[in-house]
C-alpha cells in the first residue's frame, strides 16, 4: 500500500478547478501561474510551491488550507490531538465574561511561569503538551486577569492566547488561529504594551502570509513597525522590529518582489548585529542565526533554489536554538534541495526535520509537499522513504 493518499495537492487543485467549471487555461490566466506549471502540478509531476498554492487559492476563492488538505484529521485523531481543539475554542469564548466564581486562580507569579513553560513547549516542538494545557490555563488566566486588573495579569493572559494561536496555526486551524490572535490583541491592549502590540501585528501578518494575501500582510508589517515606534527603546523593541522585517522579507519573497525582500533582510541583519542572539526575547529566536535562516527561506520563496542551497553552506544552528524553528528550517532546506535535484540530500533534511521536532514535522505542509515531490523518484531513495510516508499519512 502506498504511503500517501492519492489526493495530493495537485489533485485537489484540479478537483476544485472542475467544480468551478474552469479549464486549466482559464485557471492559469486567473492565477498567473504558467500553464505548463499548473498542468504538471495537477498531474503530480511538479510539487506545489507555496506561491502556486496561494495563487490558485486566490483565483478560486478558497482557503489555502482547503488546497493543502488541512487540518489532517486522520493524523490528528491518531495522535489524540483532535479532541483538544474544542476546549481551546471554548476557553477563547469566555474572554469578556469576567471572573469565573468556580475558578480559583493561582498566584500571578505561578501563572507567568506556566505561560513561559507553554512558550518553551511550543518552541521545543511539544505541540501536544501545549495543546493539552493551554485551554485550562486560558480559563485560569482569564479569571486572574479580570480579578487583578493589572498590567501583568493581562499580559500573562495575552501569552496564553499566543500559545493557543501557535497550536492552532501549527495544526492547521486558521480560523482558530485568527480568533486566538484577536483575543491576544484584546488582552495586550488592556496591558498597554506597545511591543506586544507590534508582535501581534507580526503574528497577524503571518496568517495572511499563509493565506497568500501578501499585500495585506505587508500592510500589517508596516503597521507593526509603526506600532513599535510608540514603545520605549529597549532590546525587546529591537527584537520584535527585526522579526517584523524577517516576516516582511518572506512575505515579499513569496510575492516574488526580490528588491523588497532583500531590503527587509538587510534591515533585519543590521538590527541583529546590535541585539545579538535573542532566542528567548518573546520567544522569537531573533538574531544573526535567524537572519541567515531567513535568507534560505527568501531565496526559496523567490524560486531561487540553487541560491537557497548555497545559503545553507557554513550555516550552523546553535544547540540552544528552538527545535520548532530548526525543524522548520530543515523542511525548507529539503524543499530547495529537491528542486535542485539533490534528492538524497532532500530526504536527509526531511529526516532531520522529523528528528528535531516530530510532532511539528508531521503537520507541516512543506514537509508533505516535499515528500510528494520526492515520491516519483523514490526508487533512487532508501527503503526508509516509504516508511517516512507511512508516518506522515498514518497508514
Amino acid at each position: 500500500m502506498h504511503a500517501l493518499p492519492q489526493d495530493h495537492t495537485g489533485v485537489r487543485i484540479a478537483r476544485l478547478r472542475r467544480e468551478r467549471h474552469l479549464t486549466q487555461k482559464a485557471l492559469s490566466e486567473l492565477s498567473g501561474v504558467p500553464y505548463s506549471t499548473l498542468t504538471k502540478t495537477e498531474q503530480g509531476v511538479l510539487p506545489a510551491t507555496p506561491h502556486v498554492i496561494a495563487a490558485c487559492a486566490r483565483a478560486m476563492r478558497v482557503e489555502v488550507s482547503t488546497i493543502v488538505g488541512q487540518p489532517y484529521m486522520s493524523e490528528l485523531r491518531a495522535d489524540e490531538l483532535d479532541v483538544l481543539i474544542r476546549p481551546i475554542r471554548e476557553a477563547l469564548d469566555v474572554y469578556d465574561l469576567g471572573a469565573d466564581p468556580d475558578v480559583q486562580p493561582r498566584q500571578l507569579s505561578e501563572l507567568k511561569d506556566e505561560a513561559e513553560a507553554l512558550c518553551a513547549a511550543v518552541r521545543g516542538g511539544e505541540i501536544k503538551k501545549a495543546a493539552t494545557n493551554v485551554a485550562g490555563l486560558i480559563e485560569e488566566g482569564t479569571t486572574a486577569a479580570h480579578t487583578m486588573n493589572s498590567t501583568e495579569g493581562w499580559l500573562t493572559l495575552a501569552s496564553f492566547y499566543r500559545t493557543a494561536y501557535d497550536v492552532a496555526a501549527k495544526l492547521g486551524f486558521p480560523d482558530l488561529a485568527q480568533l486566538s490572535l484577536a483575543r491576544m490583541d484584546w488582552a495586550a491592549q488592556r496591558g498597554s504594551d506597545a511591543v506586544l502590540g507590534g508582535m501581534y501585528q507580526y503574528l497577524r501578518a503571518l496568517t495572511y502570509l499563509r493565506e497568500g494575501k501578501y499585500r495585506t500582510g505587508q500592510r500589517l508589517v508596516t503597521l507593526g513597525l509603526s506600532t513599535l515606534q510608540q514603545a520605549d527603546k529597549s532590546r525587546a523593541r529591537e527584537v520584535v522590529t527585526g522579526q517584523l522585517h524577517l516576516g516582511g522579507a518572506v512575505m515579499a519573497g513569496r510575492a516574488h518582489d526580490e528588491d523588497q525582500a532583500l531590503s527587509h533582510l538587510a534591515e533585519a541583519e543590521r538590527i541583529a548585529e546590535k541585539t545579538g542572539e535573542a532566542v528567548k526575547v518573546h520567544w522569537l529566536a531573533f538574531g544573526p542565526t535567524n537572519v541567515k535562516v531567513h535568507r534560505v527561506s527568501v531565496r526559496a520563496e523567490l524560486d531561487q533554489y540553487g541560491e537557497a542551497v548555497e545559503e545553507t553552506k557554513g550555516l550552523i544552528i546553535p544547540k540552544d536554538w528552538p527545535k520548532s524553528r530548526t525543524s522548520h528550517h530543515y523542511a525548507e532546506v529539503a524543499r530547495a534541495q529537491m528542486w535542485t535535484g539533490k534528492l538524497e540530500d532532500s530526504f536527509r533534511s526531511l529526516l532531520m526535520a522529523r528528528k528535531t521536532a516530530p510532532q511539528q514535522a508531521r503537520y507541516h505542509p512543506t514537509v508533505r509537499e516535499t515528500y510528494a515531490g520526492l515520491e516519483a523518484a523514490h526508487r533512487r531513495l532508501p527503503e526508509s522513504f516509504l516508511s517516512y510516508g507511512s508516518w506522515l499519512g498514518a497508514n
